[in-house]
């Protein structure tokens, strides 16, 4: 199982293998908002992800569309709803509104 690493507090959690990030928040009690129901339309789910990027799911055309719409975004903006974990250790960060 891989573990997830928040930053900059440092909250670390083990989620499973094939679980969406925006899951594996949500099972670790910090739940981040979506009104799309996970299917990378809204961008409310945005994240950064700061470390482990070589081990998750890559992006898609539709999380890329999703993403260009959003103000703030950078090389490691990723939808949490999209990514898939993998078995590597990740580091993300919630961007603050």
């Amino acid at each position: 199982m891989p573990m997830i690493t928040l930053s900059p507090s440092g909250k670390t959690w083990e989620a499973p293998v094939g679980a969406t990030l925006l899951a594996a928040l949500a099972d670790a009690g910090d739940p981040i908002g979506g009104k799309c129901e996970g299917n990378g339309k809204c961008g409310a789910c945005h994240v950064f992800i700061l470390e482990g990027r070589k081990g998750i799911s890559k992006t898609t055309r539709q999380e890329n569309e999703t993403l260009d719409a959003l103000v703030g975004v950078s090389s490691k903006s990723r939808l949490a709803c999209q990514v898939t974990l993998g078995e590597e250790p990740i580091t993300i960060e919630i961007p603050q509104l």
